[in-house]
């Protein structure tokens, strides 16, 4: 086998240029909105998470940004905890609770739609994080369109 000829990598080297930005940093104009939905399921794959951080970006970005949560996607905002709700078994247990409460903090605006939250997943309005708004499941798609109308962003991702 050949020997390895360069130091190995230690902690606090940088592997990327993390500082080269390509493109121009864009700001919402006045008024100007995103919707990111989650069709997603908890703890079963980054998406979740990732969009949450992209619905968060949006939002400090200036846009009046909204979150819908559907189909899998509800159980992203059921409160959670062990032994007891709020607390975390393990590192990065709670951060979807965590981000979620952080994004309405900043102002966003998250959905659960009751029709999965009760007929998929047998939770209640009461099982939701502080700030969710439940929503008829005839409001999933006019949230959509009104969005659409607005010309708003939209970010639909669907995992199964």
């Amino acid at each position: 086998m050949p020997a390895v000829s360069k130091p190995a990598h230690k902690k606090g080297d940088f592997l990327v240029d993390y500082e080269e930005k390509v493109f121009e940093d864009v700001k919402a104009e006045a008024g100007e909105k995103a919707l990111v939905t989650f069709h997603t399921v908890a703890f079963e794959g980054s998406i979740g998470f990732v969009n949450m951080l992209q619905a968060t970006r949006l939002l400090r970005k200036g846009f009046e940004t909204s979150i819908l949560l559907y189909g899998p996607g509800v159980n992203l905002g059921v409160q959670r905890g062990f032994p007891t709700l709020g607390d975390e078994a393990f590192p990065g247990h709670m951060n979807f609770n965590k981000q979620l409460t952080k994004f309405m903090d900043e102002g966003g605006k998250v959905y659960a739609c009751r029709f999965a939250l009760q007929a998929l997943y047998g939770h209640g309005e009461a099982s939701l994080i502080e700030g969710i708004r439940p929503i008829n499941p005839l409001d999933v798609l006019d949230l959509k369109l009104l969005h659409r109308k607005e010309n708003a962003l939209i970010i639909d991702t669907w995992t199964v």
